[in-house]
């Protein structure tokens, strides 16, 4: 039967020895002594991976999976190292395998953020072959990758790396721009409070960099110069579904559905079809698609070459102004300081037509987000203090009522809105309408 990253979220240790009674330092330090002791994998030495490689004229694998967040455990390398199919491609590699982001090159390592894991495949002289890895919901990984398209990307590389010197120059947009910073602890937020590599001797849990972290970090980059987060950074990474692409995680980039009336349908794309590249680049996973779409502009058309039943085609995709925020931030970790900034410490929900009825809410399209969470300590329980309750509907947010997901309100209130200031937020409760008033904190 074939497995799913899905059943990775079931795999949260590495190893039987694991025990629910170690704490989180335990486990890493056992872990890393499981890792170096089997010489299978380069355990958090990324220079010795590419020296290895050149030496060996072999293709990096690189995981970047944070060992201390277990909730971050998803892909386990016993199960890789297991599989039948993914072993022998694995052999083929130099495997390198980071457990933290201290340090890391973010010239070279630009990728979502707010995955609980990433993979890289690499050449030896940094050029990207492709990244694997996605995410569009707290839990469901099998609507979005699966070993078996790890398997596909996997043997993608390597057909790119036996071809590398007349492929090179196709993989030039794969290379990332010039970051803000150098590494993550070189953030503003993060400076003074992290250094380049994790304490081994102690405390590695707390002198770890999560990814996610870094997505904190790149927002809080411009908000702390008072300037707006720029929509690469506040929208990065869509997802090709908003586009109605919805792809196979079985597959490398192969076309699962297309949503009708969607950009992917106007754009000439067919269920079956394979996208070989985007923008030039070839795609080796949903990850690729990401990344171009990340790199595309706030109005643009991005040029595809796609297999459809063994003939090659070319399509072009035409992006209209503001696509990109039809992404969805709630999945996101990093969104829960947006949420205490503008929302008080709320979470909203989208609410259904019936729960419309019943709270007296407009019919039809209009603003009904109920509060399904208030955070109770510190500043994300400013809603609460300031007399929300779990159940409300807000219909109304700054005078806008046209804000119909929670997405919305976060991406709005965090640009538009000034720290310190006092706004309106209209709630319906138990069909009586009440004005509250919020401040949008730093």
């Amino acid at each position: 039967m074939l497995r799913t990253f899905f059943i990775f979220a079931l795999l949260l240790m590495t190893s039987t020895s694991f025990s629910f009674a170690q704490t989180r330092e335990e486990k890493v330090r056992q872990d890393r002594e499981k890792v170096e002791s089997s010489g299978y994998w380069i355990y958090n030495d990324l220079e010795k991976g590419f020296e290895k490689a050149q030496q060996t004229k072999k293709p990096l694998l690189v995981v970047l999976r944070c060992i201390p967040c277990e909730e971050c455990v998803k892909l386990d390398e016993d199960l890789m190292e297991k599989d039948q199919h993914l072993k022998p491609l694995m052999d083929q590699f130099i495997r390198v395998r980071l457990i933290s982001t201290n340090g890391l090159d973010l010239s070279l390592f630009q990728y979502d953020y707010d995955q609980s894991f990433a993979v890289f495949m690499l050449n030896a002289d940094r050029t990207v072959y492709g990244r694997f890895g996605t995410r569009s919901h707290h839990t469901l990984w099998a609507e979005d990758v699966s070993i078996e398209a790890l398997h596909k990307a996997m043997q993608g590389a390597l057909n790119l790396h036996s071809d590398y010197a007349a492929i090179k120059i196709s993989l030039k947009g794969k290379q990332g721009k010039k970051p803000d910073v150098a590494s993550p602890e070189k953030y503003p937020l993060l400076a003074g409070k992290y250094r380049s590599k994790i304490n081994a001797k102690k405390d590695v849990v707390k002198s770890c960099i999560h990814c996610h972290q870094i997505g904190d970090a790149q927002r809080d980059f411009f908000l702390r110069n008072q300037k707006s987060i720029p929509e690469r950074i506040l929208f990065q990474y869509p997802h090709p579904k908003i586009l109605g692409l919805i792809l196979d995680p079985k597959e490398k980039a192969v076309v699962k559905e297309i949503l009708a009336d969607s950009l992917a349908e106007r754009s000439g794309f067919q269920k079956g079809d394979q996208i070989l590249a985007l923008e030039g680049q070839p795609m080796l996973s949903i990850a690729d698609v990401q990344w171009v779409l990340h790199h595309a502009k706030q109005k643009d058309r991005l040029s595809a070459q796609i297999d459809r039943n063994g003939q090659k085609l070319d399509l072009t995709i035409s992006l209209p102004a503001g696509w990109k925020q039809k992404d969805d931030l709630s999945w996101r970790v990093s969104s829960w300081p947006l949420r205490r900034m503008v929302l008080g410490g709320a979470v909203l929900e989208e609410t259904m037509a019936a729960q419309r009825k019943g709270a007296g809410a407009p019919e039809g399209k209009s603003m009904a987000l109920k509060i399904r969470h208030l955070g109770q300590y510190g500043l994300h329980a400013t809603a609460k203090r300031a007399g929300f309750k779990k159940g409300d509907i807000i219909v109304s947010y700054n005078g806008r009522n046209d804000l119909y997901r929670e997405t919305d309100i976060l991406a709005y209130g965090v640009n538009e809105l000034k720290p310190g200031q006092t706004f309106g937020v209209t709630v319906l409760r138990g069909k009586k309408q009440m004005n509250l008033q919020l401040p949008r904190q730093k």
